[in-house]
């Protein structure tokens, strides 16, 4: 039998480890990740969607063509700010990014206590919590990047979509490549930033569970 000071501290797990966990965790919660998306594709395709808008109605107010400033006038466009997003807009941005944060932690926070037993025998196994707070944050994180991307994809095609309709064939003419690339990056920022942070207060709870009272919950 081997002596105890002769194993080592697993105080390094590798991240391939860390990530089939998570992964294994959201295909066994496949209809709660979905919902928890849900809710970061909304947010991320409203931001998306302003902040795209934004940049290709500054580019239609610099073309200064008199037809254009004509439709961007029939639209409500205040021509003479230069397309700057309005401090209600903004209001309205934020409170939108901060409904997807609390639902993300909501979800979070009930896949903790869904897995409790799950967590504590992780832990007897030799899960440190270093390693369950990196697989909650993983797997938020997961969440957050994959739905991002989806509420991009929404937010440019409707956008596209509703400023074809409002300015014809000026949208493509004018078409701010630059801008609009900094805008996906940011909502994809964003997004990312959002679900991490949605993480850390269920990671720690997780982390902080001692295996035999997380044992001793009945599921």
């Amino acid at each position: 039998m081997p002596n105890a000071t002769n194993i080592p501290e697993q105080t390094r797990v590798s991240w391939p480890i860390v990530f089939s966990v998570s992964l294994a965790g959201l295909r066994r919660r496949f209809a709660r990740a979905m919902i928890t998306m849900a809710g970061v594709v909304l947010a991320i395709a409203f931001l998306c969607y302003m902040l795209v808008n934004e940049s290709v109605i500054r580019a239609l107010i610099a073309e200064g063509s008199d037809e254009l400033n004509v439709l961007l006038q029939n639209a409500n466009v205040d021509i003479f700010s230069g397309g700057k997003t309005d401090a209600m807009t903004l209001l309205l941005i934020s409170l939108t990014l901060l409904t997807s944060l609390v639902g993300i932690i909501n979800a979070m926070l009930m896949a903790v206590s869904e897995r409790v037993k799950e967590i504590g025998t992780l832990k007897c196994l030799g899960a440190t919590d270093q390693f369950v707070v990196r697989a909650y944050f993983v797997e938020s994180t997961i969440q957050g990047v994959c739905g991002s991307m989806i509420g991009l994809l929404v937010g440019l095609i409707v956008a596209v979509g509703v400023s074809f309709k409002t300015y014809g064939l000026y949208t493509f003419s004018t078409f701010p490549v630059s801008g609009v690339l900094t805008s996906l990056l940011m909502s994809l920022g964003a997004g990312a930033a959002l679900s991490v942070t949605a993480a850390i207060i269920p990671a720690y709870m997780a982390a902080r569970k001692q295996p035999v009272e997380a044992l001793r919950v009945e599921e």
